[in-house]
């Protein structure tokens, strides 16, 4: 079976929906990991511009980390600061204008490990002087599961990490210093992380992939329990007012879909009734206001194409008003990561 990879995505070609709507991507990744066997393994901007000049009219993006490009030298807690400084670059060339008038990455969110407690000030402090114009707050991805079978892909790893004491005593600090935080976990975390934000009140959260559901391994075919606790999680963290979802990271095979297996790309009218059970419940949850439309590529990209998923977005997103719609694709990202538009 074909997985990923853009002659396979082409074999599913549409026109482009709405293609004046304005947009702004507010969870995509560049890497080269050229050194390993996976289908993206080059995604930087020449690449990105493939996917977002692709039809619709995407204005602005965030960047959020993903272990690229960290410095090879100096204290391990500093490395991660290679990654905004090779971001910045990137980003430096989109306002340029030569590539487009997309700005790319002109909100960045980096790493920085918030077990380090109050020592984790001066992490922060050398990657806002990385990018003192873009530089908007990190991600400290806790995914964790008992399960073997389910990878557990944080760079920190360990259980209950939002509970730990020098965890959130970091996050005071991203707090203090007017940053955000990337929630990244599995949805059976999500009443952990309710617990955390309710701990940190005035630190802005940023749930991505909309809570992580598990449909994989010990996860699969069990629906009606897995999508019973998810939704649970979803209702508690969306009580939380410092607390804003991202819409996507479904095309990422844990999530149980297997559209990455098919002999022929799915297309956007199947993809958004597949899709809308689980975002119209985050909407309707979270308000519109609190949500906006991820690409999470290229980790999605195994599953669809970007014009296909944006007009799937477009699709399932029909029936809210002209308002609710552009807060989702746009507005709300933008005032979440300060973009000047």
């Amino acid at each position: 079976m074909p997985y990923g990879g853009n002659d396979w995505l082409a074999l599913t070609q549409e026109d482009t929906l709405e293609p004046e709507m304005p947009i702004c991507d507010p969870h995509h990744h560049f890497w080269d990991l050229r050194a390993r066997s996976i289908p993206s393994q080059r995604y930087l901007l020449h690449e990105l511009n493939a996917d977002i000049y692709s039809g619709h009219n995407v204005r602005s993006t965030v960047f959020v980390e993903a272990r690229a490009m960290y410095r090879a030298d100096g204290p391990e807690e500093l490395r991660p600061v290679g990654e905004v400084e090779f971001v910045q670059g990137l980003a430096a060339a989109s306002a340029s204008g030569v590539y487009g008038p997309s700005r790319a990455a002109a909100a960045i969110v980096g790493h920085a490990n918030l077990n380090l407690g109050d020592r984790v000030e001066p992490v922060l402090q050398a990657l806002q002087a990385a990018s003192p114009n873009r530089f908007r707050g990190i991600r400290h991805s806790v995914t964790w599961d008992p399960h073997p079978e389910i990878e557990n892909t944080s760079a920190h790893q360990g259980e209950s990490q939002l509970a730990r004491d020098n965890f959130r005593a970091g996050a005071r600090v991203l707090s203090r210093m007017g940053l955000s935080l990337e929630g990244w976990l599995n949805h059976p975390q999500l009443a952990e992380l309710a617990d955390f934000a309710k701990a940190v009140p005035d630190l802005t959260i940023i749930l991505n992939h909309i809570g992580g559901p598990l449909r994989i391994g010990p996860y699969a075919n069990r629906d009606d329990e897995v999508l019973a606790n998810w939704r649970s999680g979803i209702a508690a963290v969306a009580a939380c007012p410092n607390v804003v979802l991202k819409l996507g990271g479904m095309g990422m095979p844990r999530n149980g879909f297997d559209w990455h297996t098919r002999e022929l790309p799915i297309g956007s009218e199947e993809l958004a009734r597949e899709m809308a059970p689980f975002k119209e419940y985050c909407i309707e949850q979270f308000g519109p206001d609190r949500c906006m439309f991820e690409s999470n590529f290229p980790p999605d990209k195994v599953s669809f194409s970007y014009n296909v998923m944006y007009n799937a977005f477009k699709r399932l997103s029909s029936g809210y008003s002209p308002a609710e719609r552009a807060a989702m694709f746009h507005d709300t990202a933008v005032r979440t990561y300060k973009i000047d538009v």
